[in-house]
């Protein structure tokens, strides 16, 4: 990964934060993103190597600006190898309480944000012949559980559109990835978004006890280089996937007993 150009959305914490240590300390080339400018400068005062991050902030639920903000990235180093899309907000409200406003920032942030810088980097990769778009999804892009129905929506949307495009581009050297985790240790659950759209402010107990968010990314950067299309990363509950897959009736009855938050 040395002198690799990563560009990191949701840099500012969680899995994006231990994502640009680990390039860091690989030697990357690092454009970090996210709407917190001050938090983004924290992140890269951080860093061993200083001089190879770049901060760009931007905010995903701000479509129009997206284009021309993946045009500045781009001329940053002249090209970008790898773009992982890792920004985005969850829910904890029921479906039938939800605003239509929050549903659709959930879909515009998760969902089209991913969306719009993609599209915006591909081109150059495909001129290249080489590139890597990774997607931070989650197991609730597989399935979905209370108090996410939105945002399991916009996770789902990402694995149709995303599989669709890896089809399309069909080049052995240009790869789509997407991340499914489960219940990570992050502040994911604090700015979840209630049925207001106001955030959360609390930390879920499932949350709390997940996996260390520097583990997932070392195994993000395992099936990055392992080149891998789709890859589940958590506890138990990442067996969720296989039960819905074989036996969705009973997935059905232990989903809706389960502790999701």
């Amino acid at each position: 990964m040395k002198n690799k150009v990563v560009w990191i959305t949701g840099a500012s914490s969680g899995i994006g934060e231990a994502l640009v240590y680990a390039y860091n300390a690989m030697g990357a080339k690092l454009i970090i993103s996210a709407r917190n400018r001050d938090e983004l400068f924290r992140v890269k005062s951080n860093c061993k190597d200083q001089i190879n991050v770049h901060v760009l902030s931007l905010d995903l639920a701000d479509g129009n600006a997206l284009p021309s903000k993946a045009a500045d990235a781009i001329r940053i180093y002249g090209n970008i190898d790898i773009l992982i899309n890792s920004g985005g907000i969850s829910q904890r409200s029921l479906a039938m309480d939800t605003d239509l406003a929050t549903e659709q920032r959930l879909m515009d942030v998760n969902f089209w944000g991913t969306v719009s810088l993609s599209k915006a980097v591909l081109p150059q990769m495909l001129a290249r012949g080489e590139g890597h778009i990774v997607c931070v999804s989650s197991l609730v892009g597989k399935f979905g559980t209370r108090f996410r129905s939105a945002y399991s929506a916009s996770k789902h949307a990402l694995h149709g559109y995303f599989d669709s495009l890896r089809i399309e581009i069909d080049n052995p050297n240009v790869h789509i990835l997407l991340v499914c985790p489960g219940f990570i240790k992050t502040n994911v659950t604090i700015n979840a978004l209630t049925a207001n759209g106001s955030a959360q402010g609390t930390m879920d107990d499932a949350q709390a006890n997940g996996m260390a968010p520097e583990v997932c990314a070392q195994e993000i950067i395992k099936a990055i280089v392992a080149k891998k299309e789709e890859v589940y990363i958590g506890g138990k509950e990442t067996k969720g996937i296989l039960l819905k897959r074989f036996f969705p009736k009973l997935f059905s009855k232990i989903i809706r007993k389960a502790k999701v938050t």
